[in-house]
């Protein structure tokens, strides 16, 4: 039944490989769901990395450097560099490509950075992502990425809220055959654009030795979507061997990552403060987090886990400073505002809160934001309007999601089977 509805319906080839495919999803469509996305994946991942513009300009000129190589060079390609401690890079369809922060630690040269945006522009070009998706259509399967639930403290979860969001919907299922077809062809283009093709060898060997000592669920989660292997790393090594030599750059990437490498103690401070966190160490967290903030004090993140820390533990009046300098050092990130706005709610200034929440939304639909506006609608009388944020809250799970089902039942004690419509009109 497949092979017969692949035949009908769907067929195309692969721009890259040359191969027939199954792809329901235009060129168009790719760029559209790209494009659409891509700032939502952004901002739930941790948003663009700022304190050191220059390092993103720099990896973008890179980036497109080889996205003219590749065999779709009229994608809209653009390359953003994410303020995510996880080593991990990913592209969204039409050429959206991210690549963390914490996986730039982990290279030593720009070889090797060429070899990941090289991979990255396979899955764009190769339309990997569209593929996956039409294969879930054709199934049945189909889904959609499940909210970040709240934890058990009535605060706590802000500390994780975001965290492996957004592109996952994407590219959470790339097979064997998909990754090995982005890394051939992501040498040949590192290769066309003069690079050394030991870089790819090289950054699969960093990938097998951090999935050698992973414990935590974060990298698992990552080699779950780019899953490491010595066949890779022999497979990239018998390749290298037919390839010509090219440049390592190391010294143009030493000056862009200077900043970055400089503040690694800080962000190691961060995650240590993080981990307090999760073991509900507050106070250890607090003063970790302060200790970064003292060697990295354009960092917003730090301001914001500040602010997120200090409303943990009802400051009120700390936590709004510290909320409000995170986002005057970047008002381009959702999560400030979110907490900013929790702050503002507790002492009373609804106005302001719910300015802060409805920026948030616009950048990050998120279930704080909504259900705490629901509780503004509703303290209003606006119950339909509280309803429908309490609804969009309750769908994420969570301790949360159960209080705003709670709302949404005292707003309309419902009948089974019945809609808040139905209720009204009796």
């Amino acid at each position: 039944m497949l092979a017969l509805a692949s035949t009908v319906v769907g067929c195309s080839t692969n721009p890259v490989t040359g191969k027939s495919q199954i792809n329901f999803i235009s060129p168009a469509q790719e760029v559209a769901l790209g494009t659409k996305q891509y700032g939502p994946s952004q901002q739930s991942q941790g948003g663009a990395y700022e304190v050191d513009p220059a390092l993103s300009h720099y990896i973008n000129s890179v980036g497109q450097k080889l996205a003219k190589l590749s065999d779709r060079p009229n994608l809209p390609y653009e390359f953003v560099v994410l303020n995510n401690d996880v080593p991990n890079a990913w592209a969204l369809p039409g050429g959206k490509i991210a690549f963390n922060r914490g996986l730039l630690i982990h290279l030593q040269d720009e070889a090797q950075l060429a070899a990941v945006l090289g991979h990255e522009i396979v899955h764009a070009a190769a339309s990997h992502s569209a593929q996956q998706m039409s294969q879930r259509q054709l199934l049945g399967v189909g889904g959609q990425l499940a909210a970040v639930a709240a934890s058990q403290s009535r605060y706590g979860g802000l500390i994780q809220q975001g965290i492996g969001m957004g592109s996952a919907a994407f590219h959470a299922s790339y097979g064997r055959g998909q990754e090995l077809e982005a890394d051939a062809y992501g040498m040949e283009y590192m290769v066309a654009a003069g690079y050394d093709p030991q870089g790819a060898v090289e950054l699969q060997e960093t990938f097998v030795k951090l999935s050698e000592g992973r414990q935590s669920n974060w990298l698992n989660n990552l080699f779950a979507s780019h899953p490491p292997s010595q066949e890779r790393v022999a497979a990239n090594r018998a390749r290298a061997q037919q390839m010509p030599p090219g440049v390592r750059n190391k010294k143009a990437f030493d000056r862009a990552m200077a900043q970055l490498r400089k503040d690694a103690p800080a962000y190691k401070l961060h995650q240590e403060a993080l981990a307090a966190a999760n073991k509900k160490q507050m106070d250890k967290a607090l003063s970790l987090t302060e200790q970064a903030i003292r060697k990295q004090p354009k960092e917003a993140l730090f301001w914001d886990t500040k602010g997120k820390l200090l409303l943990n533990q009802k400051r009120s009046e700390p936590a709004l400073k510290a909320f409000s300098r995170a986002i005057e050092i970047n008002p381009n990130y959702f999560g400030p505002y979110v907490g900013r706005g929790i702050v503002r709610k507790n002492m009373g200034d609804d106005q302001r809160a719910r300015i802060d929440f409805e920026t948030s939304l616009s950048m990050l639909p998120t279930q704080y934001a909504t259900f705490h506006l629901g509780e503004l609608e509703l303290k209003e009388g606006n119950s339909r309007k509280a309803y429908e944020y309490y609804q969009f809250a309750a769908a994420s799970g969570g301790e949360l999601g159960k209080r705003a089902q709670q709302r949404m039942h005292q707003i309309y004690p419902q009948q089974p089977g019945q809609q808040p419509s139905q209720q009204r009109r009796r």
